[in-house]
């Protein structure tokens, strides 16, 4: 009897030992491994050819606005449903807290090359200065690179990372086009969702084919 309760015992912890390793192909292979939602990084952030932005209220408010629409309005922002999840868990404080170090001195750009400046590289040293907590398994990050009023875009690093080590898995640059609302925070947030609706409708599957076979 205690022999069997020892292998129960062992067989319980060796499972959660792999789901709290989870990896890549777990992510896109099993829709029960869970993917958990930081947020979106704006500490690299760079907006070009917008000299009417007013970069004190973007630091202060227009952040976490951008961050909470996303996570408030999951009907609208699939994140769920573009990695083929029955839900995402999110946590945005840590993003929140990164987000409040932006230099609001630093953010407008009157050079158009750095719309695409960021390497793999600073994408690592910027998600190994973001606190995850006591989170486990794969994560998710968001980390933005530049919005081009001229080229009505935003580009954006799409992140998966191990959430206890901050080891970058994956990353991968992609480009969403930026919508004609009317206000500063409607339009950044339409660039997420049409990220977030590429992901679904493409990405996804380029990825699953990528990891889920490794």
């Amino acid at each position: 009897m205690k022999r069997i309760m020892m292998l129960v015992l062992l067989a319980t912890v060796t499972g959660l030992a792999v789901n709290a390793q989870a990896s890549l192909k777990d992510v896109f292979a099993n829709k029960e491994t869970p993917l958990f939602y930081f947020g979106i990084d704006f500490t690299n952030i760079k907006v070009i050819d917008d000299a009417a932005i007013n970069a004190e209220d973007v630091v202060s408010r227009q952040f976490n606005g951008i961050n909470d629409v996303v996570v408030n309005e999951p009907k609208k922002y699939t994140i769920a449903d573009a990695f083929r999840k029955s839900q995402v868990d999110h946590d945005l404080s840590f993003v929140s807290e990164r987000n409040k170090t932006v230099d609001p001195k630093k953010l407008n750009s009157t050079t158009a090359s750095d719309f695409e400046r960021l390497t793999q590289k600073d994408i690592e040293a910027t998600v190994a200065k973001l606190k995850t907590g006591s989170n486990t398994g794969v994560g998710l990050v968001l980390v933005a690179e530049a919005l081009s009023k001229g080229k009505k875009a935003m580009a954006v690093w799409v992140t998966f990372i191990d959430s206890k080590t901050k080891k970058v898995l994956y990353t991968e640059r992609m480009e969403a086009k930026m919508s004609t609302a009317f206000s500063l925070r409607n339009q950044w947030a339409a660039c997420i969702k049409n990220l977030i609706d590429d992901i679904d409708k493409k990405k996804f599957k380029e990825w699953k084919k990528k990891f889920a076979a490794e």
